[in-house]
């Protein structure tokens, strides 16, 4: 596994300068939130900026994942809005070309995911029907992450319409693809589910090509400092290197941007203690 660091959590630098700090710490992948502010797809020189981020990752032998979740960047005025499981097919299918130019993106800085929620279900809709809206945008942008051999990363999300792994294996089995798999957060597998986090990464290993990962509460949906929740992590490092898992495991702490570089260091000293890796450099 490579650990890394999630840009949402660095908001206030500009992205070279980020990865030049999450290197210099030792992370080895990084998770690109897609904003404003950083390879902005609906921006005028997209393919320049894209070229200049691929040549950095590469020179900074830094993986990557591409991450979706930006808060206002489809609309100014809605968090995480339009989504896929919005009522107007207009802004379910803005949504779906937003993660067509993110699987674009993702192949031109060779990346190994796309990482993708559902979203919030804002009307009254039967679970069966409000399934079907969400497998059907899912399997297009299935098809065409296919197409360009880029693999999508699911995420449950709490508070969203799919939150759980029993609703994913719903959806899973919905979704033709060989490329639709798993982000596990591994914070929100804490707030909701019931079984371990471990029996969860045993169960879904195959499946799971993103991982992101904070300390957080049962039933609290808030990401924490590593320490001030109540997650034992070396159990899950340690299932996480059993089940051979091989992806970024991303710190995502998209509300401490005002503390980076602080809880960067402090994360990757954490998280490197119970992996067995070089101390911070």
């Amino acid at each position: 596994m490579k650990l890394g660091y999630n840009t949402n959590g660095l908001a206030f630098h500009r992205w070279p300068e980020a990865f030049e700090l999450l290197a210099d710490i030792g992370y080895e992948s990084v998770a690109i939130t897609l904003d404003h502010h950083c390879l902005d797809p609906y921006a005028g020189g997209l393919a320049q900026e894209v070229s200049r981020m691929a040549s950095l990752l590469n020179r900074l032998r830094l993986s990557s994942v591409v991450e979706t979740g930006a808060r206002f960047l489809l609309n100014p005025r809605a968090k995480h809005e339009p989504t896929l499981m919005s009522a107007n097919p207009d802004e379910r299918a803005l949504r779906i070309d937003f993660l067509k130019r993110a699987i674009n993106i993702a192949c031109d800085l060779n990346s190994e995911a796309v990482s993708f929620w559902s979203g919030v279900l804002r009307e009254p809709l039967e679970a069966s029907t409000a399934m079907t809206r969400l497998a059907d945008g899912c399997q297009e942008v299935a098809n065409y992450a296919s197409a360009h051999r880029m693999k999508l990363a699911f995420e449950p999300e709490p508070g969203m319409f799919l939150e759980r792994f029993s609703q994913f294996t719903e959806l899973q089995g919905r979704v033709n693809s060989p490329e639709f798999g798993l982000t596990v957060d591994i914070g929100h597998v804490h707030c909701v589910e019931a079984e371990s986090i471990s029996s969860y990464l045993r169960k879904w290993g195959p499946r799971i090509f993103n991982i992101h990962i904070e300390d957080m509460c049962r039933g609290v949906h808030e990401h924490l400092r590593f320490g001030d929740g109540e997650i034992e992590f070396a159990p899950v490092m340690q299932t996480l290197e059993e089940i051979g898992y091989q992806g970024g495991v991303h710190v995502e702490l998209s509300r401490h941007s005002h503390m980076a570089p602080e809880v960067a260091y402090e994360s990757f000293a954490f998280l490197s203690r119970l992996t067995r890796r070089n101390p911070l450099r």
